[in-house]
C-alpha cells in the first residue's frame, strides 16, 4: 500500500494479521543457504569489513538481532525488533519522494553456522504484498582464518506485476541506496561498545 504519510504500527499490525495465510511469491526459497542465485533475477551482493575478532563478531551479532541494518531515517520496520524465527511476518515502511509504501516480507529461514567461518543471519522471502519477488539474506561471518569479521546482504529478486515493472528503475536506485546506508548503520553499531547510535525515527502515531 503507498501513502503519503506514515502508516500507524496499529494499521500495520491488522495487516499483517490478514496476511498470515499467504505464500511465499517464489519457488527457490532458500537458495541463498549455500549462495545460489537462482536465473532470471538481479542479484545483489554487498560487504563491509566489521573488524576483527570475537568480540567484534559478538558485537555484530546483536546488532543483528536488534536489526540495526535497518537503522536507517527513511525505513521503518514493523515489529520494531522482529523475532529472528522463520515465519515470523515483517512490514518494511520505506519513504521516497514524501510518499511511504509498505512492502511484507516472512523470515524464511536463519543462518548459525559454526567452524572455521562462522555466519549468524536471516533470509527474507516475499510475500504478495511487496512491489518486488525473491529472497534477501543478511548475515555477519567471522572467518578465523584472517580473523576478519564482515557484514553481508546477498538478495535476487525481479519486478512482479504492473506497478513493480513501471517503478523498478526507482525501486532499484532504493535498493542500492539501502545497501549502502546499511552497510553504514552496522559499521557504527559494531564500531565499539560506547559506540553512539543514531535515534531510530519516530513512531507514526495513530
Amino acid at each position: 500500500m503507498f501513502r503519503l504519510i506514515a502508516p500507524c504500527d496499529v494499521a500495520i499490525g491488522d495487516r499483517l494479521a490478514r496476511l498470515v495465510p499467504q505464500q511465499i511469491t517464489y519457488p527457490e526459497v532458500g537458495a541463498l543457504k549455500t549462495l545460489s542465485f537462482p536465473q532470471g533475477y538481479c542479484i545483489d551482493r554487498n560487504r563491509i569489513q566489521l573488524g576483527h575478532g570475537r568480540a567484534c563478531y559478538e558485537r555484530a551479532k546483536s546488532a543483528l538481532r536488534d536489526w540495526e541494518m535497518f537503522n536507517v531515517t527513511w525505513v521503518r520496520l514493523f515489529p520494531r525488533v522482529p523475532c529472528i524465527e522463520p515465519g515470523t511476518d515483517i512490514a518494511i515502511s520505506a519513504r521516497y519522494l514524501g510518499i511511504w509504501k509498505v512492502n511484507v516480507c516472512r523470515i524464511v529461514y536463519t543462518v548459525r553456522d559454526e567452524g572455521d567461518v562462522c555466519r549468524f543471519g536471516v533470509a527474507l522471502g516475499t510475500l504478495s504484498e511487496h512491489l518486488l519477488t525473491g529472497e534477501e539474506l543478511f548475515y555477519v561471518e567471522w572467518n578465523r582464518t584472517d580473523d576478519s569479521v564482515s557484514y553481508r546482504v546477498d538478495s535476487f529478486s525481479r519486478a512482479i506485476g504492473f506497478a513493480s515493472r513501471l517503478l523498478y528503475p526507482i525501486v532499484r536506485r532504493l535498493q542500492r541506496r539501502f545497501a549502502r546506508e546499511s552497510r553504514a548503520a552496522m559499521a557504527r553499531a559494531c564500531a565499539a561498545p560506547e559506540a553512539r547510535r543514531p535515534p531510530r525515527s519516530e513512531p507514526a502515531r495513530s
